[in-house]
């Protein structure tokens, strides 16, 4: 065989992420990760994206540990992680020091390949993270988010490509997120990075809109080194293909690689019971081929959750005018791809237009964008649209990198900790930057089973139309614990705008 395409398995993170709401345990993992550390595929996808928020937040597990315990599991085959540049696994910018100090945690957990992008495709932001990487001896993956505007062309994103091998990437990555890359753009855009870069190339999709098995043949044909795929069910609809159905695809050809399919069947079989397990999470909407992506540019996991946000809003019949909304917001904000935070932030601004009028409600996220909080946008900031987002916050746009203006944080982060009597490692410090309030609900003590109050009946949740809301300079009550005393503290987690916001709150007289 001359040069075998290499096969990257993303199940164990992209996979249940886009198509199981992220929430595959640890424990339904294990039985499966020897078993792919013995197949051949040049990487494991395991870590990094939503996990680290879905381990803390639903499944109340140390995602470090999730880390060391498949590392120790699978073993012989690198471990690959996403990471959101300056914004590590969250939906803002964090000091240069808390991105170090996490790559630097990671790293000794025994991560060994970390793709990096930035939702604007700004190098900046990616700058930090790949040096920490580079510090650390590990693995750096430059991702360019590929999307489609009049300024995203293939020269483009080659220059990019270009540009982050000279920042030290050990390998480039197109990054299809929504996946709408192509055949045709695959074959030229992989054939045109592999001329001008000298690093590993490696194409990463997602089959939401029917193309990605297609668009892999393409790039396999223009000398692509890598692509990812998934194990069905975790496969297919919004996640990558299948790891089989690719290699009936390439069967005959000179690259196509060799596994066991006795193995991968094997495999097939333990996924389809935790599918089933998780089986509240899915949905079929995601499983299936939607070609609406190719006109919104909407990633696949985002329109079903789309569709709930809207009816929560009473807003189920405005679906197809908010998702007409999405192109124009993102010409209005320099074109910038849709990838999170930026999906999320574009989304929420569109269903606020449908809901009171273009730019009358205009949330402080999408203000940021336009300001260059998030980074350099991939065109211009409409005029109108800046000019407003300067009178509303009676700011200037950034001329520098977002992160620039912020202090070190973690000395800060450690003495918070150390008052809460909780570890103060690097591993600790950057978990509590990040999720400070489902990071010390780790270490809350269970409450006896003594101790424990008599069970009572669940009653439906109040309808968020029923619940306190507060406008700007208002305020509003809230019910609280009988048992809650002067001096104590209160975790809350809020939405504004249709973000959650993580807030602390002391009780006073």
């Amino acid at each position: 065989m001359s040069n075998p395409v290499v096969f990257n398995n993303t199940v164990l993170r992209d996979g249940h992420q886009s198509l199981a709401a992220t929430r595959m345990t640890t424990a339904q993992m294990l039985p499966a990760a020897p078993i792919l550390d013995g197949m051949g595929f040049g990487g494991l996808e395991t870590w990094g994206g939503a996990t680290i928020d879905s381990c803390l937040r639903f499944l109340g597990e140390n995602p470090f540990d999730r880390l060391r315990t498949l590392k120790k599991a699978a073993p012989q085959t690198p471990h690959i992680m996403l990471l959101r540049g300056q914004n590590i696994v969250q939906y803002t910018s964090f000091p240069d020091d808390v991105v170090e100090a996490f790559v630097a945690a990671m790293a000794d957990a025994g991560m060994d390949v970390m793709r990096i992008f930035d939702a604007c495709n700004d190098i900046r932001n990616l700058q930090t993270a790949i040096k920490a990487v580079k510090k650390s001896g590990k693995h750096a993956r430059g991702e360019l988010c590929y999307t489609t505007s009049p300024v995203h062309t293939v020269e483009a994103f080659v220059e990019m490509a270009v540009a982050l091998e000279k920042e030290g990437c050990d390998s480039i990555a197109i990054k299809d997120m929504s996946g709408v890359i192509t055949p045709q753009i695959a074959y030229a855009m992989v054939k045109e990075i592999k001329r001008r870069v000298g690093v590993p190339l490696t194409l990463h999709s997602h089959d939401t809109a029917g193309l990605a098995a297609t668009s892999y043949y393409a790039a396999v044909e223009a000398g692509v080194d890598a692509i990812e795929t998934s194990i069905v069910p975790f496969a297919n609809g919004t996640a990558q293909p299948d790891t089989l159905r690719m290699l009936a695809l390439l069967e005959g050809h000179a690259r196509c690689p060799s596994f066991d399919p006795k193995k991968l069947q094997e495999l097939r079989v333990h996924f389809t019971d935790v599918y089933a397990q998780l089986s509240k999470f899915t949905a079929h909407a995601n499983e299936v081929v939607d070609s609406d992506t190719l006109s919104y540019q909407v990633p696949g996991g985002m329109l079903s959750n789309f569709r709930n946000q809207l009816k929560e809003q009473g807003m189920a019949d405005k679906f197809e005018q908010v998702l007409l909304e999405i192109p124009y917001i993102r010409k209005c904000l320099g074109w910038i791809p849709l990838v999170t935070p930026t999906s999320q932030i574009v989304g929420t601004q569109a269903m606020l237009n449908v809901k009171f009028g273009r730019w009358k409600n205009f949330s402080q996220p999408a203000m940021d964008i336009a300001l260059g909080k998030y980074g350099r946008t991939p065109g211009p900031i409409d005029s109108d649209v800046l000019k407003l987002a300067m009178e509303k916050t009676g700011q200037k746009p950034l001329e520098c990198r977002g992160a620039d203006l912020l202090k070190p944080r973690m000395a800060e982060l450690r003495a918070e900790l150390a008052a809460k009597n909780l570890p103060t490692d690097d591993e600790a410090c950057v978990l509590h930057a990040m999720f400070p309030v489902e990071f010390a609900a780790l270490y809350k003590k269970p409450v006896p089973v003594a101790d424990k109050p008599a069970p009572v009946e669940i009653k439906p949740a109040t309808p968020a139309a029923d619940a306190p809301v507060v406008k700007k300079n208002k305020s509003a009550s809230l019910p609280l614990p009988k048992e809650l005393a002067e001096g104590d503290a209160l975790d809350l987690v809020v939405t504004v705008d249709g973000f959650r916001k993580n807030v602390t709150v002391e009780l006073a007289d």
